[in-house]
């Protein structure tokens, strides 16, 4: 019963998703409160703050390059190695975003996301729930998450959605919404309601709490930088999604099989 449940509540919040007007992109979405040009770099430290996620997405392929490992389910090694391509391109893909922030970087930004976003979820559906709905699942989610952020760079840039003349912004994030926060939601329900092949899953919990201390610091950008003087809440969410790429790894590494373990 547990699954169908959740089915039902998927397809519920997807509804109501799409029941709301069409989201438009802020139009202010691109100015943040540190611009600061430094070494020659525009916005030096929202780019450099990703810097991060290099590593942290090199470290984990070298992970998985090593061969088989206790922590990692074999079965799912594409989806951990989505995860890891994600986070590398993210770096990447940040970074050039907020030299030059506007739509047609961001693209380059949101993309990345998408990959590592739905490959997680894939991995933790795999861990907990059944591994062959999993690898079912993987390819379906990727290219449901690359198609919600070329259907909101296309909906914004022809303005297809506008229904009024002039400059309004007409572009269609629900598609988005849903790939970025969906995971989000349903990762706690999984982890709740059922039970890992795996020791420990407290630094999935920790992953968690990184996810959303990120995005208040991206919701609350300037009044952080205000108080501090030196960094920008923005800045500060890379960081705080880079460490929880790395608390990711490090869990792979550390952890081993539970006594009672095996999804189907």
């Amino acid at each position: 019963m547990k699954l169908p449940a959740l089915l039902l509540a998927s397809g519920l919040l997807i509804a109501a998703v799409f029941l709301l007007e069409p989201i438009a992109q802020d139009p202010g979405y691109h100015e943040f409160a540190d611009s600061r040009r430094l070494l020659g770099i525009a916005n030096f430290l929202n780019v450099s703050s990703n810097f991060l996620f290099l590593p942290a997405g090199i470290a984990g392929l070298a992970l998985l390059g090593r061969g088989s490992r206790d922590g990692i389910l074999t079965e799912l090694r594409p989806a951990y190695a989505g995860f890891f391509i994600g986070i590398f391109l993210i770096g990447i893909g940040s970074s050039w975003y907020h030299l030059a922030p506007d739509n047609a970087t961001l693209l380059w930004d949101r993309a990345p996301m998408t990959i590592a976003f739905m490959s997680l979820f894939t991995i933790i559906v795999g861990e907990q729930v059944s591994i062959r709905i999993a690898q079912r699942l993987f390819i379906p989610l990727i290219a449901a998450g690359t198609l919600s952020v070329l259907y909101w760079y296309l909906t914004e840039t022809t303005n297809v959605l506008c229904t009024e003349p002039g400059p309004a912004t007409c572009g269609d994030l629900r598609l988005y919404v849903l790939v970025q926060f969906l995971p989000m939601v349903l990762i706690p329900v999984l982890l709740v309601a059922w039970r890992s092949p795996f020791d420990r899953t407290g630094f999935l919990w920790g992953m968690l709490l990184l996810y959303v201390a990120s995005k208040l610091l991206e919701l609350f950008d300037a009044p952080v930088f205000r108080m501090t003087g030196a960094i920008s809440g923005h800045s500060i969410k890379h960081l705080l999604a880079a460490t929880s790429a790395l608390l990711f790894l490090y869990g792979l590494r550390t952890r081993r099989p539970s006594e009672k373990s095996g999804n189907p």
